[in-house]
């Protein structure tokens, strides 16, 4: 009994620990999950296991009837001739007006979503993170935003500590053989 107790502590720990914001990086505030919800293009990403070796990548976000969000995320293997998809959920960590969401692909087990950059007028663009600087994704509305912005949202990565020299630039310029997954 004592056993299962320290596991369960354990795990808590783990997984609440999974829930922080990194130093110095602050959550949007007047975040709007309605404008948020749709496609985004994946544009650029720091190197993760999970994603590695994909392209083509998006995050579709839906409302759920519980009042969380569906998260579709998706992207094209080449070395594997195939897609890959991850359906996962989240909800808001706090209040529902900062742009602070918890994950889970595979529960228990959750993961923060940041959402501390954006384009607050056009919901257009944005920069996510998680629990460190280890995480970082530039999102788009568009598979091919202008270079203009691409270079205003990592100059803000960079100001927040974020080493933008490791990004991998993911492609979209589709291979007409390939058809996307529904």
């Amino acid at each position: 009994m004592a056993r299962a107790l320290a596991l369960l502590a354990a795990t808590l720990f783990l997984v609440s620990g999974c829930l922080g914001v990194p130093e110095g990086i602050t959550p949007v505030r007047e975040f709007d999950i309605e404008r948020y919800l749709g496609k985004w293009y994946e544009i650029a990403r720091l190197d993760h296991s999970f994603e590695r070796g994909l392209d083509l990548v998006t995050a579709e976000y839906s409302l759920r009837e519980d009042g969380g969000v569906r998260v579709l995320n998706r992207g094209f293997s080449k070395a594997e001739g195939k897609w890959k998809e991850a359906e996962g959920r989240a909800y808001f960590v706090g209040d529902t007006d900062r742009g602070h969401l918890k994950v889970t692909f595979f529960w228990p087990f959750h993961a923060s979503y940041v959402v501390f950059e954006l384009d607050r007028e056009e919901y257009g663009n944005a920069l996510v993170t998680s629990t460190s600087r280890d995480y970082l994704w530039l999102l788009s509305r568009t598979p091919n935003p202008d270079p203009a912005v691409i270079e205003r949202f990592m100059a803000q990565a960079s100001e927040h500590g974020f080493d933008t020299g490791a990004l991998i630039f993911v492609r979209h310029d589709v291979d007409p053989d390939i058809t996307p997954a529904r």
